[in-house]
Parts: C-alpha cells; structure tokens; sequence
C-alpha cells in the first residue's frame, strides 16, 4: 500500500514585534536539496512530473499554490484515469505538503509573483528518477 501524501500543519504568533511563522511537526532529517519553482503565470501549469524513489516536500513561500498529486504503478504506460489528490499551499501558513515517492504532481500558481519551496531527500544526480508525462495525460 502507498504511503498518502499529507499535509505537516505550520502556524504563525503575531505580537508587537512582528509575526513569526512556523512549522514545528517537520522533520527536515531527511532533506538533501531545496530549491524554489515559480510559474511564469496562474494559467500556467506545471505538471506531470514525479519520481518513483524521491520523495519531495513542498511550501508556498509566497502566493499560493494548488498542487494535484497521483500514486503511479506502471511508470512506463500509467493509466490515464487514476485517482487525483488535491491541495491548496498558501504562504500565510507554514504548511508543508510531504510527497512520498511513486508520485507525479502537477503546480498551478493560483496569484502572481507566487514562490514555491521544494525539498528533496536525494541529491541532484544523485539517482537517475525523474518522470515527465504530458499536461494532458491524466484526466481531470
């Protein structure tokens, strides 16, 4: 059975001195890479890319995102019709969406200017696992 995608809640204290955001429930132990992706625009879809071994954390660190996520089997010739999950990451929160491997996702910027952090338990060619599937593959 598939580990599911979750979401690690973040918060946020606002006192005179300003606000500090916060997400005490994530473990980074197993971060070897981040990296930040902004879209050229919100009808700009960024998708489907995933991995079979990575497993990727994700946080909107402005603006907001909606992210879609699908469990992949057969990497060579996935069905087209498989279950899609959807979140929502927005940067006034500290939310972390954590991606187990044998996902593909799929980024959509949902306002202008919007910045989303990645982190990656691998390093950059560290393993060969990247797989890229065209926007209109999945059924929506």
């Amino acid at each position: 059975m598939k580990v599911l995608p979750q979401i690690i809640k973040g918060n946020s204290h606002a006192d005179d001195r300003g606000v500090l955001q916060f997400n005490n429930d994530f473990n980074a132990l197993e971060v070897k890479r981040i990296y930040t992706i902004e879209n050229r625009n919100t009808v700009f879809v960024r998708g489907w890319q995933g991995h079979k071994i990575e497993q990727r954390w994700f946080s909107a660190i402005q603006g907001s995102f909606k992210i879609v996520l699908i469990a992949i089997d057969d990497w060579v010739t996935p069905s087209s019709d498989l279950e899609q999950h959807h979140f929502v990451l927005d940067s006034l929160k500290m939310d972390i969406l954590h991606v187990p491997q044998g996902y593909v996702s799929s980024i959509q910027a949902l306002e202008e200017s919007s910045k989303l952090l990645l982190m990656s338990d691998y390093l950059l060619g560290e393993i060969v696992d990247e797989y890229r599937y065209d926007i209109n593959y999945f059924k929506k």
